[in-house]
């Protein structure tokens, strides 16, 4: 299976591989040390993690991805002026690219911690950088060539699971089908896989999962590694959709050594939108998947340290410092100062009594490319009135053959914004059946056949064949982990902030002191990517108001000068 061929690399190719010109160069030379390298040396290695973004200042190097199966693809080679990485240098994860000295190479190394420093005290140049990173990442996703391989049936429910974290994690990835792709059948006799244990994985590094869970799988790839149980942050965040990401830009920026965990990936409820339209700023649009990662290399440019996936299991006191501990996965420990709890949302799901048994291959709670595909030219069903529901039906209405909306109110009118109302109904192959819910689903094993549905006004009852149904019908507070931590909760399970409960550090503050609560899991909240943002970034003032008062070492001197 050939690589396609970046668009990206055609069109920005001059952003992406930039030669910089000397006065550059010595501007770089203090955040670095001279490195040299013979020819025929490796210098990156695909799944190990690189010595940092590598200057070149003589010699040649070839990049290559590192595709797992048959010879290695060529990407580039560089010359004097070049420099090596992409955003995995960002934050010491494992490389997706293997680079080669092909002739003697003489450069300077600039180690993560010492790259994140020039990005902020070299803005200009440290922009020109940045973008290259970000646009090399953007080439190996479209490339389809790098990072782990996955190796099993088509629409295989933990096939799909595992394409749709690595997809919403930003890491670029293969899936082949292991019933007639030939790279795939020699994968699977090589390792002696029987079909039964399928899907498996192949990571970068030489290791193979066989079907591994999320955690696992994060682990190998080096997107999570573990927590560091000795150091102390200002703040922690417990999620890492709109409102926790902005918290950790502002908090970081701002010299608060920050610390961000999500049990899924990162993005929220956000980061699953096809397309946000009235973002403040982006007139033309932008998919939610874009913004959320915009937002994610933000938070690490400034250092911010992603534990993700990690769920946060038990916020307490801690005995050791003025402070609380979180227990985390695999019986780790983060220690902080403050909390920003961020954790947003979970998924509501339909009372049907059969409904897990298609979930994960033909009942949806996200419609991304990955689900696009599955269905592509055939009718699905979509339920839901709001805005998310709006952007997804526009979305699939792109890529299939009908999608029929569902629900339950008796206009659209009523929960969604009229751009969108008005979008659907200039769309030919979208049927709005207002009034009208989902009574049964009808399949074998965990493949969907048959929908029904009924008019809630007449009672009159609809079978139709449909393969796939996409659920937009709102969520409930993830609040489930907080419910032996003294954190106060309305009835509904929504974190309660304000002076009712807080002892006097703003509005966000809980009813546990130096714990605060943001986004869609704030009772009161406005449930609206921009309002998420801005509260982000609202509770940055209130954790330099408690770190000054409550002591924080150099960071409390960072909150008074602020």
């Amino acid at each position: 299976m050939a690589p396609s061929v970046s668009p990206t690399i055609a069109a920005r190719r001059d952003q992406m591989f930039p030669v910089l010109a000397e006065v550059d160069i010595e501007r770089m030379r203090r955040f670095g040390t001279a490195s040299s390298y013979a020819a025929g040396e490796s210098i990156v290695v695909a799944g190990e993690v690189s010595p940092g973004l590598i200057l070149i200042l003589s010699g040649k190097v070839e990049i290559t991805q590192a595709g797992g199966l048959g010879p290695r693809e060529a990407i580039i080679s560089y010359g004097a002026g070049n420099f090596i990485g992409e955003l995995a240098q960002l934050s010491s994860r494992p490389s997706l690219i293997n680079a080669e000295a092909t002739e003697p190479v003489e450069a300077i190394v600039i180690p993560s911690q010492r790259l994140r420093d020039l990005m902020v005290q070299e803005a200009n140049l440290g922009e020109r950088i940045m973008r290259a990173l970000i646009l090399r990442r953007v080439g190996l996703l479209e490339s389809g060539f790098s990072g782990p391989i996955i190796i099993g049936p088509p629409g295989n429910g933990d096939v799909l699971r595992l394409q749709g974290f690595l997809t919403r994690s930003g890491l670029p990835h293969r899936a082949l089908d292991s019933e007639t792709d030939p790279c795939a059948r020699t994968l699977t006799e090589r390792f002696h896989v029987d079909p039964h244990h399928l899907p498996i994985v192949l990571c970068p590094n030489g290791k193979l999962l066989h079907n591994p869970g999320d955690h696992e799988l994060a682990r190998c790839v080096g997107l999570l590694r573990p927590v560091d149980a000795s150091k102390v942050y200002d703040v922690a965040v417990v999620g890492a959709g709109p409102a926790g990401l902005a918290a950790a830009v502002y908090a970081a920026s701002e010299g608060l050594s920050t610390i961000v965990l999500d049990c899924r990936a990162f993005g929220g409820q956000a980061g699953a939108s096809a397309r946000i339209e009235n973002y403040l700023g982006f007139p033309t649009g932008i998919t939610g998947m874009a913004l959320m990662a915009r937002a994610y290399n933000q938070a690490q440019k400034f250092g911010v340290e992603m534990v993700i996936p990690d769920e946060a299991k038990l916020l307490s006191g801690d005995s050791n410092l003025s402070g609380y501990r979180l227990d985390v996965g695999d019986g780790e420990t983060v220690h902080t100062r403050t909390v920003v709890i961020a954790s947003g949302a979970r998924y509501r799901r339909l009372d049907l009594a059969n409904l897990a048994q298609f979930e994960g291959t033909s009942v949806h709670y996200w419609a991304s490319p990955i689900e696009a595909r599955l269905c592509r030219d055939q009718e699905v069903a979509l339920v839901g009135a709001g805005n998310s529901a709006g952007q997804a039906a526009v979305f699939l209405a792109s890529q299939v053959g009908k999608v029929t909306l569902l629900a339950r109110r008796g206009s659209l009118h009523e929960t969604m914004s009229r751009y969108l109302v008005e979008r659907i109904e200039a769309q030919p192959n979208i049927e709005v059946l207002a009034e009208t819910e989902i009574v049964a689903l009808d399949g074998r094993e965990s493949n969907l056949e048959r929908v029904r549905w009924r008019n809630r006004a007449t009672g009159t009852e609809t079978t139709r064949t449909i393969r796939h149904l996409f659920l937009f019908i709102g969520a409930d507070p993830n609040t489930d982990w907080l419910a032996k931590c003294n954190v106060a909760l309305d009835a509904k399970g929504f974190v309660r902030t304000g002076p009712e409960v807080a002892q006097g550090h703003g509005l966000m503050e809980t009813s546990r002191s130096g714990v605060f609560a943001i986004g869609d899991v704030r009772c009161g909240s406005i449930k609206r990517v921009a309002a998420a943002v801005g509260e982000g970034a609202q509770v940055v003032a209130a954790l330099h108001a408690y770190l000054a008062q409550n002591g924080g070492g150099a960071q409390s001197e960072q909150a008074r000068r602020s």
